[in-house]
């Protein structure tokens, strides 16, 4: 509630088209902003990097890309080196003449939605943690702590269209303990509280709130999803959407029963926060309820010279390449179609196809295959020309585009449910790894996590070949160190020629580099064995 009594506007609606028949379904939605596109749900934004979607420059996101919308977070921004710690970060001194200073400093397209988060996603796990102020980022320049009061401050600067609050996470794979659990529903909850207060006291405040749903059991966080219920019931402005991280707790909020305490949370959009892997766990976690994704693997598939390749609903058996038998098989005795084509592959190095054609559709009608062909893009890989990444990116978001699209259209026709089935009979599990090599990785994108960890990319510079340490002619001449097998034949060799032994001679090799013991001439057998001498017999001649 703002402090002169009236009740904040937000320009964000979102309409739901086809509700599901079942408790937690897929269903379809529109969501529009005033100025921005509209955005058909379920659908996927795309994710940033420091600011910009990878390898794509902000005018040809705009040209190229089919996105609506874009995901930033707070830590790509907010770095301070050790000789500046009191500077204020650049972002926010951007001027803005339209009040968007997160799309004036990124050159974000205004036609694009714009999310902002706190943490990158995946977000790399902290290891300071999170206290009962604020949670720890990860920045280009390390760790650091940012409070609750700090990221209010920011989003209230910058402006985005969607804001996430902040929300107590791990960002571990393994399930927290019961007891840590509880404290991050806590936490959440505290922190929710002071964002509602913060952020809704101006009338004029604009900016649409997703609020967490915390990877945690249901029982943990009930109190605190109630108190998101009572706060959209008695103010609906306040609270625009439902920024989930399982999707599993889906059909608990969105249960039909009439015990149900969450009903009026049901017509939110739903972001899913899940990083999906692949479009089995896309379709997964779109059948349970979610309407828009955020999908990592579009960048990771674009990174490792992958082009997409799927389609949905799957290409039928008439297409299959096989004998006339095959072609009137079921899908599961069908061999399983790739996800994706490994471009930097030596076999498309003098083909002229198109990155990704099937005989069941049209070729791929995005810039990528419409202009060039899987031999220019092979050899830009090869060459690391960075155009390749750019041209897979391109392609890629095509490809997703497409797949929601037909997804969109099947369930507005009922046959959803029938195609995923399909679609889960007829494609690999996962996305191919690809033998290429990768774009440089940034320190702040991946952080490492131990000893003998194997490197992403091959190192750029490395020790010509029988160079010593040195480097040129001394390092050439320096000798390199011996084995123990070559002192240990050395010694014999000199033993042979001295006549003299050393104990080396009968096959005793443990300690080279201790001095061989010798026993005292005067010593009798009892002295000898005390010592740990064996006697020696001499042989006859």
């Amino acid at each position: 509630m703002s402090s002169d009594g009236q009740e904040p506007t937000t320009t964000m609606t979102f309409e739901l088209l086809k509700t599901a028949v079942k408790d937690g379904g897929a269903r379809l939605g529109r969501l529009a902003f005033s100025g921005r596109r509209t955005v058909d749900t379920p659908n996927f934004f795309g994710l940033t990097s420091r600011g910009v979607i990878p390898h794509v420059t902000p005018d040809n996101v705009e040209k190229y890309l089919h996105t609506n919308g874009t995901y930033m977070a707070l830590e790509d921004f907010i770095e301070r080196p050790q000789q500046y710690m009191t500077r204020s970060p650049p972002i926010y001194e951007t001027p803005s003449p339209v009040n968007k200073p997160l799309n004036s400093f990124t050159a974000m397209p205004s036609s694009i939605i714009t999310v902002l988060g706190s943490r990158r996603l995946p977000a790399v796990s902290s290891p300071m943690g999170n206290t009962n102020q604020g949670i720890s980022v990860f920045t280009s320049t390390g760790f650091q702590a940012i409070t609750t009061k700090e990221y209010i401050n920011a989003v209230q600067t910058l402006n985005p269209d969607i804001a996430i609050p902040l929300a107590d996470l791990t960002h571990k794979t393994n399930t927290p303990t019961s007891k840590r659990a509880l404290r991050m529903a806590e936490r959440t909850d505290d922190w929710i509280k002071e964002w509602f207060t913060e952020m809704y006291t101006k009338k004029d405040s604009k900016i649409a709130t997703f609020a967490p749903v915390l990877p945690i059991s249901y029982s943990m966080q009930w109190e605190y999803l109630e108190r998101l219920s009572e706060e959209h019931a008695s103010n609906p402005a306040v609270l625009s959407g439902l920024a989930v991280y399982d999707a599993d707790l889906i059909p608990d909020i969105s249960s039909s029963s009439s015990s149900n305490k969450y009903k009026n949370l049901d017509t939110l959009p739903r972001l899913a926060l899940t990083a999906p892997s692949n479009p089995h766990q896309v379709l997964r976690q779109l059948s349970l309820g979610m309407d828009i994704f955020l999908l990592p693997f579009l960048s990771t598939a674009s990174d490792a010279g992958i082009a997409l390749s799927f389609t949905f609903p799957p290409p039928n058996n008439s297409t299959s390449t096989s004998t006339s038998t095959s072609e009137s098989a079921a899908p599961e005795d069908l061999p399983l179609l790739p996800l994706g084509i490994d471009m930097s592959s030596p076999t498309h190095s003098a083909s002229l196809l198109p990155l990704t054609t099937t005989e069941s559709c049209c070729t791929c009608t995005c810039y990528a295959c419409t202009t060039h062909h899987r031999a220019f893009v092979q050899h830009l890989l090869c060459a690391r020309e960075m155009l390749g990444w750019t041209l897979l990116q391109i392609h890629n978001h095509a490809v997703v585009a497409s797949f929601f699209a037909a997804i969109r259209e099947a369930l507005a026709d009922g046959t959803f449910e029938e195609k995923a089935r399909l679609f889960a009979k007829r494609y690999e599990p996962e996305i191919p790894t690809g033998l290429g090599e990768r774009p440089r990785a940034r320190g702040y994108h991946f952080k490492s996590e131990g000893p003998n960890e194997v490197k992403k990319n091959k190192p750029a510079w490395s020790k010509f070949e029988g160079e010593g340490d040195g480097g040129g002619e001394q390092g050439k001449e320096k000798k390199k160190e011996k084995t123990v097998e070559e002192k240990v034949d050395e010694l014999r060799i000199e033993d042979e020629q001295s006549g003299t032994t050393s104990g080396l001679a009968s096959g005793v090799v443990d300690s080279v580099a201790e001095t061989p013991l010798v026993p005292d001439e005067n010593a009798d057998a009892k002295d000898l064995e005390e010592k740990g001498f064996a006697e020696r017999v001499e042989e006859k001649k």
